[in-house]
This record gives structure tokens, sequence and C-alpha cells, in this order.
């Protein structure tokens, strides 16, 4: 007789697990197959691949692989938002991966360097500057702050700082090697007020440098990379209109601003592509302003028909608020001013009355239209073609689109970008739309996409992402801030080593295609460079 089950009991038997099949019909495909086939798969389980053999790592690893999912995530969505091309060709699946050279923008470089581009690695890269994921190093420049403040500029990699104490200096921001490259004494006592690169110069190996002097002197110098060394191309003698207050420079020519607002205009003979050490530059105009305060930003645009030299500046209008506005110098290759134009930022408050434009020029095609009203200074300016961004203590930007033509030069209706906490001291715009902007504390950095706007998507705030890195310097900073808060209690203050960790940031940002730098001063007075690592 069967004994009777319990309540508990079921009387169905646990099916047996299956034994995994010894066949492997997936790795006996060809390659060309299994590409065919792990090109469907999302990223998540591309990765889980490169860990099932060696022949899965190096086939989920093909660079051909990557290349299209580095079009299809970052490439295609960036030309569909752009009214021109997309709207230029209807056939169907004219935005899909090609590789020919139209299709990628401004990224055809990564497909004309052929195999040297690692498109995976770009991939990498790029995600983390849209998820803002990075890692934060610190490089100490100065321990005590210059008078002048240090100057900052940053190419391809390698940050320049200048002061009256150390020189002009190169300091490589790369992750694995960041030091001091090389540095140069200015030979004058004279402090430096105004910094500029030649980024226009291509890949030649060598960076150009622009330095402006409190005497008016200006010097041009050149950092070999291979050798790691400076040499001074041209010095200027100092001059009685005063300090430089801004520095443009686009071989072969460069533009000056003094703080008495002169504005003059350069060009040397030679390049220093071809020779370290240049001729003499001829003045070819000087023209004084009226209306142009700080902050101010000049840039450089040439081709084979002109040269535009630009000033964007901010100005004060009724009603004790600021506005922005934009004058543009037309120049022929030799030199000879065509055309002035100038643009005001439209709004509701019209500009204070000036006797004359911002630049004395010879004649003027825009009038000036209705100003936005600001009702504090601007803590920073930053300009790109065609993007014009100004930074705001209510922690706020504002963005312009400049329209600029042979016939006509505007500034369209700003618009404001939220998403900061605290007062923004600095921001700095790519001539892709890409902007950085960073708090006073340092301890906010926002990465901006602001290319193909529209009033939808500024209204959502989708624009910005907080930059969020391991080792990021405010997490440390507010906890040794609370500690030593506690430990104060009713004394009369903090001591000088709490001190330290209250930085603050100086208003310069700056960025390449891989960091973000920033330029931080401690309590103490030391000023270090804040590397945000992104690959």
């Amino acid at each position: 007789m069967s004994k009777r089950l319990r309540e508990d009991e079921s009387d169905i038997r646990p099916v047996k697990r299956a034994r995994p099949t010894s066949k492997d019909t997936l790795s006996r495909l060809s390659d060309e197959l299994l590409l065919r086939v792990l090109s469907f798969l999302p990223i998540t389980d591309l990765n889980i691949c490169q860990r099932i053999s060696h022949k899965f790592k190096g086939i989920a690893a093909d660079s051909q692989l990557w290349k299209a999912l580095y079009y299809n995530r970052f490439v295609r969505p960036r030309a569909s938002r752009l009214p021109g091309i997309r709207d230029a060709d209807t056939a169907p699946g004219h935005l899909y991966f090609s590789s020919k050279l139209s299709k990628w923008l401004d990224d055809d470089n990564l497909v004309k360097r052929g195999q040297e581009t690692n498109w995976k690695k770009q991939y990498k890269l790029r995600n983390n500057w849209t998820k803002g994921n990075c890692n934060v190093s610190e490089i100490e420049v100065a321990e005590q702050p210059p008078i002048p403040p240090l100057l900052v500029r940053m190419h391809e990699g390698i940050v320049y700082t200048a002061d009256v104490t150390g020189g002009l200096r190169a300091w490589s921001s790369k992750k694995k090697a960041q030091r001091m490259m090389g540095s140069i004494n200015f030979g004058t006592s004279s402090p430096p007020t105004a910094m500029a690169l030649d980024v226009g110069a291509g890949n030649t190996g060598c960076h150009h440098v622009a330095i402006g002097f409190e005497d008016g002197a200006f010097n041009v110098y050149t950092f070999d990379h291979e050798v790691e060394k400076f040499s001074e191309g041209y010095s200027h003698a100092a001059s009685s209109n005063g300090m430089l207050s801004a520095v443009a420079y686009c071989s072969p020519y460069l533009v000056t601003m003094t703080a008495s607002q002169l504005l003059s205009l350069y060009q040397f003979s030679g390049s220093p592509k071809a020779a370290k050490i240049l001729d003499p530059p001829r003045l070819l105009h000087s023209l004084m302003s009226h209306t142009v305060y700080p902050p101010l930003s000049l840039a450089i645009r040439s081709s084979s028909q002109n040269i535009v030299a630009t000033i964007a500046f901010a100005f004060p209008s009724y009603l004790s608020g600021w506005t922005t506005g934009i004058q543009e110098l037309w120049l022929a290759p030799d030199g000879a001013l065509l055309d002035s134009r100038l643009a005001m930022s439209s709004g509701s408050s019209q500009p204070a009355p000036q006797p004359n434009p911002a630049v004395s020029p010879v004649r003027t095609t825009s009038p000036f239209s209705a100003a936005s009203v600001g009702y504090s200074k601007p803590t920073s300016l930053s300009y790109s073609h065609p993007y014009l961004l100004l930074s705001h203590s209510d922690n706020t930007l504002t963005l312009y689109l400049v329209t600029s033509s042979d016939k006509v030069l505007s500034i369209g209706a700003g618009s404001r970008l939220w998403g900061h906490t605290s007062s923004v001291s600095g921001a700095h715009v790519g001539g892709r739309g890409k902007a950085v902007s960073v708090s006073s504390r340092g301890d906010e950095l926002r990465i901006w996409e602001l290319e193909g706007t529209n009033r939808r998507k500024l209204a959502s705030s989708d624009l910005s992402v907080r930059v969020q890195g391991e080792n990021f310097p405010s997490t440390t900073s507010v906890k040794r801030l609370s500690s030593a808060l506690a430990r104060k209690g009713s004394g009369l203050g903090l001591e000088v080593r709490d001190m330290e960790d209250l930085s603050v940031v100086r208003g310069w940002v700056g960025f390449d295609e891989e960091n973000v730098v920033v330029l931080k001063e401690r309590g103490a007075g030391s000023q270090s460079l804040v590397v945000y690592d992104f690959t």
C-alpha cells in the first residue's frame, strides 16, 4: 500500500535540466557572417561577446563594426538636426552609414586617417562625453596667484600658461603624462596680460603662441612637440598705447586690443610653418573703439577670398542692463579693409547712445537693433562662429546665434540656458556647438550640445549633462569643510589648512577632444589645473 502524499508535496516530478549541446554552430560561421550577425547586437551584448573567446574578441572589436556604430550613434543624429543637410537629399536612406566623406561632417578627419583611427576608442570617448563620465586629476602650476592673473589656453592636449614668474609654460594633459613639457622666460619685467594660439596653423608638429604684455608689447613663440622646446619667433617693442587686453592670432594675421579700446591689425610676411623666425609684421589698420567693454572675445576667420576679424563684446544699455554686440571687419588678402558691420542682440530695450559704433568703420551696414537686457554684467563671453555664449552670476547662460555673410550680419534672439545650481564663472563654446561651463566654486561642470537646437528643446532643458567624474574634487572639499566647521565651534575662524580646501574658479575653462581643463585657485593662494579626462 502506497503512502499518502502530504498536502505540501506535489505529485509532479521536477524536470531535469537539459544538457548543453556540444555543437557550436555559431563559431563555425565565417568571420564575414559573424561580423554581419554581430552588427545587429546592442553595445552591451557586443561587449559581452568579446569575453567569449579570442576569436570573438577580435571580431567584436572589428574597426568597421565600430565605425558603423559610431556613425549611427553620433554622426547621423547630428546630420538629421541640421536643416541644410537634412533637407538636401530627399532620397530614402541618404543619411544611412557610408564611408563617403561628405556624410561625416566635421568627423571626416577620422575617416581620412584610415587604419590609424581606433573606432572603438572613439566611440567610448564620445559616449563618455555624452554621459559626463570622466576621471579627474590636478596639476599644480603656481604656489601663489600672480598679478595680473595667470593666463591659460589649450590646444590638442597641451595646456599653455603664462605669468610674470614662470614665463610661458606648456603642460601635457594626457592621462599618463601630466607634466610640464617646456618653458621659456619672457625676458621682460612687464607681466603678460593676453594670450592667443594660432589654431589655424594645421598639423605641423608646432604650436604658435602670441603673448601681449602690460606695456603694449607682444611676442610670438613656437613650441615644437617632438623636442618639447620653445623658441621666440618675434618680439614687438613696447607701445605708448597701453596694456594689451586681448589678442587673436591666425597666421599670418594678428589682432590686438588695448585697454584703451584701440584695435590693431597686423600681417606677417612670412609663415611660421616655414620658419621659426618671423619678419616684423605690417600694421594694416588701427581703429578706435568706443563701446567695447570686457568681457570680450577676438577671433579671426580666413579663407582664400577674404579675412574676417571679429569682436564680440558686452556693454551697458538703458535700465542698467547689459547687452551684447558683435562687429566684423572684412579684409582682402592684401590687407585692404573692404567692409565693417555691426550688430546688436535683439530684445526689448534700446542701447545707450554712443558717438560712434563699436569700432570706427568705413561704413556701417547694420543699424543698432533692439538689445536684450541682462541686469548683471556677464561673467564671461565666448564666441566661435556662429555661437555666442555668455555666462551670468544668476546660474544661467545665454546663447545667441550669429548670421554672417558678405551682405548681412545679425544676432538672433538670445535663449536662456538653465541647469546650473550656482553662479557660472566661465564658459567656452567650440565650433561644433559643444560648450562647457563651470560654476564659481568649481563643484559643477556641465557639457552642452547646442548644435541644431530649437525652442522646444531649449524649453525642456535637455541640452546639458552634469559631469560626475571619479575623484571629483568637490566631494572631498565639502567633507573637509564640514569637518572644519564642526571643529571651529564658536571660534573666530577656520585654520589655514581648512581654507586651502575652499577653491575658486577664476573664470577660465577650455577643452579639446579628450579633456576639459579648469583653472582653480585654492583659499591659500595656490593655483592648479583641474583636468577632466574622458578617455
